[in-house]
């Protein structure tokens, strides 16, 4: 008598002999494929701003920053990356070649800390751990958010400037000049090198410049308001905000008045980092006939 077939049992016999041949390679076309499925990295080196200050885009004021990322592989070929970076940024008029630059005489720093969404777009196909596939360059963009507070060192102490409006932020004589705020966003493009050290580790070396939403990471953006414009403190003297806005008296006479150029508020400020980047890679094994 013949009995009816079980097409479910079928299958699952099928797909019980599937897993077996993977797992103990008892027959010569079943394979494990490594398969990455992800990196956990950490980068390292330095970074640079240009904006205001650094019209000029020279490389002397280099500081230093570190990072962490997550990148998802999605093929031999394409990533996306979580990153977050801690930078240090700062400038002095004191590099520039300017008369006017130089006699302007400011100066600021401030630590960054930034995340940023990234796509990675291997140039080459790269496969870690192979003799054949384990170089390439790549291209990444995408968009990032970040914190700034700029901060100046007057006497061997530290003024943080925003909150001294010294453009006229927030002033009534000045209703157009708005507070800025310490958190921005920037467009981010570069590109770089990775090498597989072995299956396990990546290498790499890779520079990020980014485009910023604001002009403030300077603190310096549009034109002096004036001394005058500015409170005396209870003693009757001029006001740290008022020191802090016009500091070339310090090197020569007096430029600060009211409506002279201070910065230039049709180009929001950049800045740029170079990094040496170290992966760990996770795998996963996929059955392939």
């Amino acid at each position: 008598m013949r009995h009816p077939i079980n097409y479910l049992q079928c299958l699952k016999a099928f797909g019980l002999g599937i897993t077996l041949f993977c797992l103990t390679g008892s027959t010569a076309s079943a394979q494990q494929e490594l398969q990455y499925t992800g990196e956990l990295g950490f980068t390292a080196g330095g970074a640079h701003y240009f904006g205001d200050l650094n019209t000029r885009y020279a490389l002397n004021a280099t500081k230093p920053t570190v990072g962490v990322y997550y990148r998802k592989y999605f093929n031999d070929y394409v990533g996306a990356r979580l990153h977050f970076r801690y930078a240090q940024l700062g400038y002095s008029d004191v590099y520039n070649t300017n008369d006017f630059q130089r006699s302007r005489n400011l100066s600021f720093n401030s630590d960054i800390f930034e995340l940023g969404a990234q796509g990675d777009f291997n140039f080459f196909r790269f496969e870690p751990g192979s003799e054949e596939y384990r170089f390439t360059p790549y291209f990444t963009g995408g968009i990032s958010m970040f914190h700034y507070n700029p901060y100046a060192l007057y006497q061997g102490n530290k003024y943080f400037l925003q909150p001294m409006h010294t453009e006229g932020q927030g002033m009534a004589a000045y209703p157009d000049r708005k507070p800025y705020g310490l958190f921005s966003y920037a467009w981010l493009i570069g590109g770089g090198v990775k090498y597989s050290i072995n299956h396990r580790l990546n290498l790499g070396v890779e520079v990020l410049y980014r485009f910023t939403g604001t002009d403030y990471l300077d603190d310096v953006s549009t034109t002096y308001i004036g001394v005058e414009n500015f409170a005396l403190n209870p003693a009757g003297q001029p006001s740290m905000a008022a020191i802090l806005q016009d500091r070339s008296a310090a090197v020569g006479e007096t430029i600060g008045v009211a409506g002279r150029q201070r910065g230039n508020s049709r180009d929001r400020d950049h800045f740029a980092t170079i990094e040496i980047t170290f992966g760990i890679l996770f795998t996963s094994y996929k059955c392939r006939f």
